[in-house]
């Protein structure tokens, strides 16, 4: 089965860019824009409209296969390749891929995926959304030629075990709206929450971390008192995006204290705390969280798990984290490593070195790139999948879910 068109289209994220500089440095909030100049480049404002480029490949049974070139919300940082834009993206597309992507036999995705991965054009890489958008595509389409789920062409191609396939916990995002966003996840009964998006010392951690504080002793009761089933127990997921380290100067010793204590609230709830310190560079944010780590495995008392995601971008940087045992799970933030092929590549890795690996990515996509990668974390067995796109919480659950219960409903109904 072969590619006999390709039709891009520029469209919408499910949520916005949002420049990390200008907002770690204080930016204050107007209602649901931010007041002050950008700090990252190409940014024409701290939050913007997010992006997204669809490709569609046309297949020669009049099939089409879906992909969505988008990137993070936190584009340009981290080491992050620049904001993405749609306009610029559709142009560089249709001057530099279309015909090299006419003609392909979709039936084996691994190999054709690997070759747009890693395809430079004046000896450059493409940009990791473009890549990321048409290995999506492909993996769709290879789907749609072998009349698998794209679950099915993951575990088939990447020689994974068992025919049995299972529910993902997921892993729902609140944004700002970090109370009435869990109530909607206790009454959907999600395995993982809030997300909370701790990223101001100033208005959500507080200068001594005691606004996190008493927020986890809220998303606590509030659990316990507005669950319907007694048995509903979630574990707490919060992302710090290194401000942790920021109220404590990077003391490993005073930031392992203070996440005990915060473990010592939430119980009985498993705590998790994502990002607690960020260097600026992958060397030191990992020597960093390593030596946390550490700390809190020596402690039998300590019942924390912390997450790495900065400065983890490419399937190289997954690999090194985990080599180097220096967190109990890393984000693999699937817009960031390009083609979805290192996704899959990178949970296998996690998943063989015994680090919790979870299968994430950004609000700031689309229903098609939360589909697909969805598919990839339940052929995987992922630790946990991201709900999205979007902040609202409601959507990316229902998205995420609901692919994953027709994926398993199909597979059963071959049987």
């Amino acid at each position: 089965m072969k590619i006999q068109d390709v039709i891009v289209s520029e469209g919408l994220t499910g949520f916005y860019f949002d420049d990390q500089a200008a907002i770690k440095a204080g930016a204050e909030m107007d209602q649901f824009t931010y007041t002050g100049d950008p700090r990252t480049p190409y940014f024409k404002a701290i939050r913007q409209a997010g992006e997204a480029l669809s490709i569609m490949l046309v297949l020669e049974n009049d099939m089409i296969a879906y992909g969505d070139a988008c990137a993070v919300q936190y584009s340009g940082a981290g080491g992050r390749d620049r904001l993405f834009e749609a306009k610029n993206a559709k142009a560089f597309f249709e001057a530099h891929l279309t015909e090299k992507l006419i003609g392909v036999d979709v039936s084996r995705f691994r190999e054709n995926a690997e070759y747009f991965d890693n395809l430079k054009i004046d000896e450059q890489p493409i940009h990791t959304a473009l890549r990321y958008g048409i290995t999506q595509a492909l993996l769709e389409a290879a789907a749609k030629a072998n009349q698998k789920t794209m679950c099915e062409i993951v575990r088939k191609e990447y020689n994974i075990p068992g025919n049995t396939y299972r529910m993902i916990p997921i892993f729902a995002q609140s944004g700002d709206d970090r109370y009435n966003n869990v109530d909607k996840m206790i009454m959907k009964e999600v395995d993982v929450m809030p997300h909370g998006l701790i990223n101001s010392v100033k208005y959500k951690l507080g200068q001594h971390g005691e606004l996190l504080g008493e927020y986890v002793k809220w998303l606590k009761n509030r659990i316990v008192s507005k669950r319907l089933n007694p048995e509903y127990h979630p574990i707490l997921h919060i992302d710090v995006y290194g401000t942790i380290g920021m109220i404590f100067d990077d003391d490993i010793d005073k930031c392992y204290r203070y996440l005990k204590e915060l473990s010592g609230i939430a119980s009985p709830f498993s705590l998790r705390i994502e990002g607690p310190i960020d260097k600026g560079n992958r060397e030191e944010t990992k020597d960093a969280l390593k030596a946390l780590k550490q700390k809190i495995d020596a402690d039998e008392a300590c019942h924390v798990e912390i997450v790495a995601d900065e400065w983890c971008n490419t399937l190289e940087d997954v690999k090194y984290f985990a080599d180097e045992n220096a967190a109990h799970m890393v984000q693999v933030k699937t817009p960031d490593l390009g083609g979805v092929n290192n996704t899959i590549e990178a949970l296998r890795y996690c998943l063989k070195k015994g680090v919790g690996a979870y299968s994430g990515g950004s609000c700031n996509e689309t229903n098609i790139s939360a589909e697909v990668t969805t598919s990839i974390a339940m052929a995987c067995e992922a630790k946990q999948c991201l709900a999205k796109p979007g902040m609202g919480s409601d959507e990316g659950i229902m998205i995420v879910k609901n692919h994953m219960m027709r994926t398993l409903a199909l597979i059963e109904s071959r049987r």
